[in-house]
């Protein structure tokens, strides 16, 4: 049994009680169907209607566009319950879309396209990364071209999760000149589209059930009032608003993806036999995960108070930048030492330890690098 961090004002009997809710959905309704979906790939987009009909898709949302008003924690304690259950977090992107809604999207937009992303009728994706163009983003060059009252999209996307399932995508256009004050986001609904078409569908080291694919927009005319917030040239400043926010959907997956590869070793080295005594009963085991187990127990005590921050709103970007490049780097460092234990048997995609080692790669690529993560905060040393 792992320690237990200290609790945080967030961590209430109601959120606990939440808790308990979700983690028994994901066991009875999405566990049973995990294997079948990495065979093919994808989570089929239906899938996330009941999960929304319950209230875990969207429960931070207001009550007036169908969520339930409560803080951020409880999205949070959702993400941290897939995690544990190994279901990728497809649902993360789908969120952070609405957040952009909430933040910056006109009355219409909002009323719109809330109610439908929280019920689960639509799936959100986020179509930033392009083939020539990761993390700098002022180097897009997917082009939305003003005709009238609508725009015209030319471009290719790449790396999109939800890319096959989503219905609705936020994509970052070029709407102006070269930089970023030319890049606007704009909502597209993808199905029968023309001119939108899904490419390949990715094939991975890792996060099998997630869908990752190409999208190609050639001359897709959406109408102009699906730019968000309805003015041009916004859209770098949206997305660099939600990075506190964005972060914390990677740090909570890691936490919780530590503490799983900890009580896995611990419950395997305690069966395994070697030369006539368990694993568990080296000095070097015990040693080990007492060292996993300092790292799982700092981790979650960390993530903890950048969630209460977040819910307190003094969440400040460099916390969140610290949090996403440490806690995701010592997810790969405790699964990797897990792994060994396992021996063999570690290497094998049909025990947990194998694909939660595989599933922690790309913790450190998505969503900022570790580099550009410490470069943003040597940014703020030397200012």
């Amino acid at each position: 049994m792992l320690p237990q961090p200290f609790r945080h004002r967030w961590m209430d009997d109601d959120i606990e009680a939440f808790r308990e809710q979700v983690r028994r959905f994901i066991a009875g309704e999405l566990s049973p169907h995990l294997d079948a979906w990495r065979r093919q790939g994808y989570i089929p987009r239906e899938v996330w209607r009941p999960f929304g009909q319950m209230g875990f898709l969207l429960p931070e949302v207001p009550e007036e566009f169908g969520g339930a008003g409560v803080s951020l924690a409880y999205q949070l304690v959702v993400q941290d319950e897939l995690a544990k259950a190994e279901i990728p977090a497809n649902t993360g992107v789908h969120n952070l879309v609405a957040h952009y809604l909430l933040d910056y999207g006109t009355p219409e937009q909002r009323q719109r396209w809330l109610p439908r992303l929280a019920s689960g009728e639509l799936l959100a994706g986020i179509a930033l990364t392009e083939p020539g163009c990761g993390s700098d983003l002022k180097a897009l060059r997917t082009r939305a071209r003003r005709d009238g009252d609508h725009y015209v999209i030319d471009g290719a996307k790449t790396f999109i999760t939800n890319g096959f399932t989503a219905s609705l995508l936020l994509v970052a256009v070029r709407t102006g000149d070269a930089g970023g004050r030319g890049v606007s986001l704009v909502l597209v609904e993808t199905p029968d589209q023309p001119g939108f078409r899904v490419g390949r569908r990715l094939e991975k080291l890792g996060q099998h059930a997630s869908d990752t694919a190409e999208l190609f927009f050639d001359g897709v005319r959406v109408p102009a009032d699906q730019l968000l917030g309805q003015q041009e040239g916004q859209g770098f400043i949206q997305l660099m608003s939600q990075l506190p926010y964005e972060r914390m959907f990677l740090c909570v997956p890691a936490a919780a993806a530590i503490e799983r590869a900890v009580e896995l070793t611990v419950d395997y080295t305690k069966q395994r036999k070697a030369f006539g005594q368990s694993v568990a009963d080296f000095q070097n085991t015990r040693f080990k995960l007492a060292e996993c187990a300092t790292l799982a127990h700092v981790v979650r005590s960390f993530v903890n108070d950048c969630i209460q921050r977040l819910v307190d709103g003094t969440l400040d970007d460099e916390t969140a930048y610290m949090a996403k490049w440490w806690c995701t780097e010592q997810q790969g460092k405790v699964i990797d030492e897990c792994l060994q234990l396992f021996g063999g048997y570690g290497y094998m995609a049909e025990y947990p330890i194998a694909r939660l080692y595989a599933d922690a790669r790309v913790q450190r690529i998505y969503g900022g690098t570790t580099e550009i993560m410490k470069d943003l905060i040597a940014r703020k040393l030397f200012a």
